[in-house]
Parts: structure tokens; sequence; C-alpha cells
């Protein structure tokens, strides 16, 4: 019961919270100045040190692997963190830091039809129905408010940064189940140090070949603040206190707490970067967190 849990759980995870809608602002700053793959190699660098220090301070080290442990943080690695970090800046470069947060909380959703379709996962009436009023919401958002533009011209709506987005929620989605089914035995901060180490070397492969497109006089402190910013507040502190939410309130609610990330992130879009709210952001947004936590609801 919340009177029984300490206030400072629950502040926690409004910070979670607010350090994962600030991601996309400091994204935005990252991805307009830095080649895509250097500054998240630079993120994932900052959160490996941090992360390996957790991992010896809270476990005594890191495990050492199974054959199917290696392949599965490799498969989060690739998925989650080399993936999902391209196709997130490369969409944040092209849109609306506010917009992008939006769409990112489709990922539940994404996640309930794929564990569906794939794992023959049953879907009540009820998630159906949040189903259908989250894509609702996103269409909303995605034409503006003119849902009849996608039927006449898709292309004056869906640009590139629209189809970045959603290979980001698709990524996510993808790590989402690996790391359900495929990561028995690990503890979460060795699951996600090891699939930060794998995702930081595929990065730092790529971050190899962009270094003759690095101009290091845009390492301005704004983008070196928003590189640390990623990796520590938006990747290791924000990791440790959703978890500490999960293990005192359970996962049920904890992931309620999601919903307050595209509200932070269209809030710091508007007041750090100057991007207008729409009206069509606000109702389709309402309704995308809406069908989320419906379809998240727990059976009675």
């Amino acid at each position: 019961m919340m009177n029984s849990t300490p206030i400072s759980v629950y502040l926690k995870l409004v910070c979670v919270a607010l350090f994962w809608g600030g991601t996309f602002i400091a994204g935005r700053i990252v991805s307009t100045e830095v080649p895509h793959m250097i500054a998240a190699a630079g993120r994932f660098l900052v959160a490996c040190v941090f992360l390996l220090l957790l991992a010896w301070k809270v476990e005594g080290g890191l495990p050492k692997l199974t054959r199917q442990q290696v392949h599965a943080t490799f498969g989060l690695g690739a998925t989650g963190i080399f993936l999902y970090n391209l196709c997130f800046l490369a969409a944040l470069q092209r849109m609306p830091a506010g917009r992008s947060a939006l769409f990112v909380s489709l990922s539940p959703i994404v996640t309930a039809l794929s564990m569906a379709v794939l794992f023959r996962e049953r879907l009540g009436l009820s998630k159906w129905f949040g189903i259908a009023i989250a894509f609702f919401g996103a269409a909303i958002v995605l034409t503006r408010g003119d849902l009849y533009q996608v039927v006449h011209d898709i292309s004056a709506t869906m640009g590139s940064g629209e189809l970045f987005m959603l290979a980001a929620v698709g990524s996510w989605t993808t790590y989402t189940i690996l790391g359900k089914h495929a990561l028995q035995g690990l503890s979460p901060i060795a699951a996600t140090t090891y699939a930060s180490l794998w995702g930081l070397l595929l990065l730092s492969m790529g971050a190899v070949m962009q270094l003759p497109q690095l101009d290091t006089s845009k390492l301005s402190w704004q983008v070196l603040t928003s590189i640390v910013f990623l990796g520590i507040f938006g990747t290791v502190i924000g990791f440790v206190w959703y978890y500490e939410g999960v293990k005192a309130i359970g996962p049920a609610r904890t992931a309620v707490f999601n919903n307050l990330v595209p509200v932070f992130g269209v809030g710091l879009s508007a007041l750090m970067l100057g991007e207008p709210i729409l009206i069509s952001m606000v109702i389709g947004g309402l309704l995308v967190i809406t069908g989320v936590m419906i379809t998240n609801r727990p059976r009675q």
C-alpha cells in the first residue's frame, strides 16, 4: 500500500520519467551537432563505466555468461542499444523532440501485439480496445489532426523522422521481448551492463568510421552535457531507480509512471527548445496514454 511505501520511491519514479523525457531534448541537441554513432558511443561509454561500478558495488562484479546468455545479451545490445539509439538520434535530427516522445509511448502497445502474434498470448476485449485507442491517438499525432491526409497522401505526414521513430519503437519492442524470454539466470543489472557493453562495441565500430565527419568545434558544453546526461541520468540512474520501484511496489504499478515520459518530453521540448505544443499532440497523446493504461491493466 502507498502509506507503507516510502514517499521517496514515488518521487524517484517521477524523476525517472523526467529523466527519460529529458533524453528527447538531450538527444535533439546532440543529434544536430554530432554524427549519430559517435554520439551514441559517447553516451554508452559514460553509461558502461557507471554500470560496471554499480555491478561491482551491488553484486560483486559480473557473472560469467553461458553460451545462451552470450547470444541473448548480444541480441539485447544489438537491438535495444545499437539499433534503438541510431534510429532515436536519426529521428530527433529530423523531427521535433515532443512528437518523438509521443511516438515512443506506443512501445507497450507494439510489445503487447508482438507477444500475441509470436507467443500466442491472449488479449482480452479490453486490451484490444486499449490498443485501438492508442493507435487512433497515434494517428492524430502523426497527421497533426488531419486523419483524411493519411488516405489522401500519406507522404505528407509520414516523413523520414517518423519512419526512424517507428523503427526505434520496433527495436525497443524486440529488446523487451528478448529480455523477457531469453535472460534466464541474469539479474537486471548484469543483463543491462552486458547489453550496454555489446552495444558500445557495435557503436564504437561505427563511430570510428564516422570520425572524419566529426567537427570538434561543435562539441560545445551543451552537447557534452547532453551526452553525459544521456549516459548517467537517462541510462544508469533511470535504470536503478526504476528497478527500485519494481522491487518496492511491483512491476504493474511501476509501469504506470512510464505514462509520464511523453508528458515530460512534450513539456520540456516546449520549455527548453521552444517547440510548439499542438492541440493534436495533446489530444492524440492523451488517447495514446489512455490506451496504454487500458492495455497494461492487470486482469482482475
